[in-house]
């Protein structure tokens, strides 16, 4: 989503600011009310009474037109409604303007919201706990490439070993087309984002903080390099600094982002744990990397693979393995479409349209897409997101172009 955001997009951007992310509460209240009527009663002080809020969020309180639980009073839901809403109005202050969104957007940062085109909807599977939206700087699309992607997770104070381990691992998985997401921290993160870069290949940094702040400060180059070649993404805006909470609720989309996880260094109470947790939970493949049994930062690995059903992996094939069978069908686009079609006599006649008034450099918006194919714009949107995932077309900072090949881009002929 680029420009100046309205509607929904834009009550969904300002929960960012207003909610800190994973919100059980306030994600079943957009499932019930959209982001629209839910921004309007925080700015109203109204609290929204739903069954899908009070009863789902908050087991055994008394949702409305239901007896309370044994022992529970009948306002305990309604008081927690009331904190909830309180938390999030003090922020209201800070709130700002669309126009002062559109400058976030004009410097290279969009929103991307549940049913945008780019939207993973990998990320459905966390239920309330869905991020309301996500901000994201680079010209990479997030959900074409986390269609085949790996989380590769461990710990910041890795030893030579991990640093090497998480930097082939990830260097090989993207040599053979799969993305590499990890969370942008020192030690097993580093290595496998720059393990990815150095195969030309795609990572995705998941940050606890917004696009725009480079954190660690020691981490700034290798986060422009991500965002050139990738992508760096956070439910947090921009702007926001890091704390130390946020890294455990940002693990969680990690997790979901990927369609399996790897945890090549751990001690037993690793952050890298907290994303296995999420994996397991979410039912993803779990992996992990065996090390010295001297070592504490091979624990939880150990743990991983001895109590939590994980794969034992030395390989990135193995990796590959664990991970194929089930990555397409987890995120599969609009309307049951293919994610991957290779073949452009077997498009469309919308999409061979689209495809044909697609520029090869700059970029176009939807709008303009529609209009150059005589499409409506909901055609459009369905068609990018299945010729995105199908490898056809990319996103870039001005909208929409043909994604090249590799020849094209480097001159080289087949």
């Amino acid at each position: 989503m680029t420009g100046r955001l309205t509607g929904e997009s834009y009550a969904r951007a300002a929960l960012t600011y207003l909610a800190e992310p994973g919100d059980g509460r306030l994600g079943a209240m957009l499932r019930t009310y959209g982001a629209v009527r839910a921004l309007e009663a925080i700015k109203a002080g109204e609290v929204l009474r739903s069954t899908g809020w009070e009863a789902d969020v908050l087991p055994g309180s008394a949702a409305a037109g239901a007896p309370a639980a044994a022992g529970v009073p009948a306002a305990a839901g309604v008081s927690a409604a009331q904190r909830a809403m309180a938390r999030w109005q003090v922020r209201l202050a800070e709130l700002p303007s669309a126009d002062d969104i559109a400058e976030f957007c004009r410097a290279g940062i969009r929103l991307v919201c549940p049913g945008d085109p780019e939207w993973p909807v990998r990320l459905d599977d966390l239920g309330h706990a869905r991020p309301y939206a996500l901000w994201l700087r680079g010209s990479a699309d997030l959900r074409f490439n986390c269609l085949r992607s790996v989380a590769i997770v461990g710990s910041r104070a890795a030893t030579a070993y991990g640093s090497y381990v998480a930097s082939e691992f990830a260097a090989s998985v993207a040599a053979r087309g799969w993305a590499v997401i990890s969370g942008g921290a020192y030690g097993v993160d580093a290595a496998a984002h720059r393990g990815a870069l150095a195969a030309d290949g795609v990572t995705v940094a998941v940050l606890a903080c917004g696009v725009d702040v480079p954190y660690p400060a020691g981490h700034a180059d290798l986060l422009d390099a991500i965002a050139a070649q990738g992508l760096i993404a956070s439910e947090w805006p921009p702007g926001r600094t890091a704390t130390r909470l946020r890294f455990l609720v940002r693990n969680r989309v990690i997790a979901a982002l990927a369609a399996g996880t790897v945890v090549v260094e751990a001690g037993q109470r690793s952050g890298a744990l907290n994303s296995a947790r999420h994996a397991r939970d979410l039912g993803r493949p779990l992996m992990a990397v065996p090390g010295p049994i001297t070592s504490d930062l091979s624990t939880g690995c150990h743990t991983i693979i001895r109590d939590w059903q994980g794969t034992l992996v030395t390989s990135a094939a193995d990796v590959v393995e664990c991970v194929s069978p089930l990555c397409l069908a987890a995120d599969s686009p609009p309307q049951g479409r293919l994610p991957a079609v290779l073949d452009r006599d077997a498009l469309d006649p919308e999409d061979v349209a689209i495809l044909e008034a697609l520029p090869l450099r700059g970029g176009m918006g939807p709008a303009s897409i529609a209009v150059k194919a005589a499409l409506d714009m909901d055609t459009v949107i369905r068609s990018l997101a299945a010729l995105a995932a199908g490898g056809f077309a990319e996103r870039c900072e001005q909208g929409w172009r043909l994604r090249r090949t590799r020849s094209e881009v480097t001159g080289r002929s087949h």
